[in-house]
């Protein structure tokens, strides 16, 4: 399976079982997404790494967007608040994520050429 389809799915994983953290002070039940969703996520994020993707790129998309998606989610699910403040946190976030992608490929390619004949 791609190392990107199993990050994105790690991804959910964890917004679903911190969700679901939340949830549960209401309906107990769901502190069965949080059991199975955790271990599920580490699975995943740890299959990606085994395909090949760079730790800190790895770690780094799954945490930043986990935190962002989980604010996001969070304001619509549970009437939280989501300042301007809060919406320019989520924007540095994915930029800094993006900027560690970015990083990655070019040290990846600078790798490369170094390698060849």
């Amino acid at each position: 399976m791609n190392r990107w389809v199993l990050l994105t799915a790690a991804i959910l994983c964890e917004v679903a079982a911190t969700l679901s953290l939340k949830g549960a002070l209401d309906l107990p039940a769901l502190y069965i997404v949080v059991a199975v969703g955790y271990p599920a996520s580490f699975t995943l994020l740890a299959l990606a790494l085994r395909q090949g993707m760079a730790l800190g790129v790895a770690y780094g998309i799954w945490a930043a967007l986990g935190v962002a998606t989980t604010a996001v989610m969070s304001s619509l699910i549970f009437d939280e608040a989501l300042t301007a403040l809060m919406g320019l946190g989520i924007v540095l976030i994915i930029a800094g994520v993006l900027t560690v992608e970015l990083g990655s490929q070019s040290a990846h390619k600078h790798t490369r050429t170094q390698e060849a004949p």
